[in-house]
């Protein structure tokens, strides 16, 4: 994910009053960690498993369109082969056919992209709420007065990233309740 020109601002802003008030926080013992967004949506099991959960949804899409591609390069190769020796109206028949099917092609193509992308976003979406979660967890349970996600340099001593990672590899969805028993 890219930083926005807002989440920069409000870095540089959160930055400037650290600094700003430091001796007074330096003297209370600040304590700062920092939390790779980037590793969460690659390493982290929810994240993985929405990968998975993509791949396996998107896949016959994947097939159609590798399908008809090939459909498009045979019908290319065929008309390049046969072109010297048809007529004139079948070639432009075929020239047609061809350009259809392209057409179709980009746009199922097109089509894909959109969905996988809406689709890549919800779900992530869902892992990054949960990685918030944690987040805001860890930094009760061990009293941080701040945790970024994003900074230019970061200190491996106050990156909790591993931390969250574990805990979102052990944190599983609550069971549903029992429906109840009919005495």
């Amino acid at each position: 994910m890219k930083p926005t020109f807002r989440s920069r601002i409000a870095t540089a802003l959160v930055a400037s009053l650290m600094l700003s008030a430091a001796p007074t926080l330096l003297a209370n013992e600040l304590k700062i960690g920092f939390v790779r967004i980037d590793r969460i949506l690659k390493e982290a099991g929810p994240a993985k498993a929405a990968q998975a959960k993509l791949e396996k949804e998107f896949q016959g899409r994947v097939g159609e369109i590798q399908k008809m591609d090939k459909q498009a390069r045979d019908m290319q190769t065929q008309l390049e082969k046969d072109s010297v020796t048809m007529s004139e109206s079948d070639r432009r028949t075929r020239e047609g056919e061809l350009s259809r099917v392209s057409r179709e092609l980009q746009r199922l193509q097109r089509q894909y992209r959109e969905e996988l992308t809406a689709r890549q976003n919800e779900e992530f979406a869902q892992v990054m709420d949960r990685a918030n979660k944690v987040v805001q967890q860890l930094a009760e349970q061990e009293k941080f007065d701040l945790i970024l996600q994003e900074a230019v340099f970061i200190s491996p001593r106050i990156d909790i990233t591993d931390k969250v990672l574990k805990v979102l590899s052990t944190d599983a969805p609550a069971p549903a309740p029992a429906p109840a028993k009919k005495p």
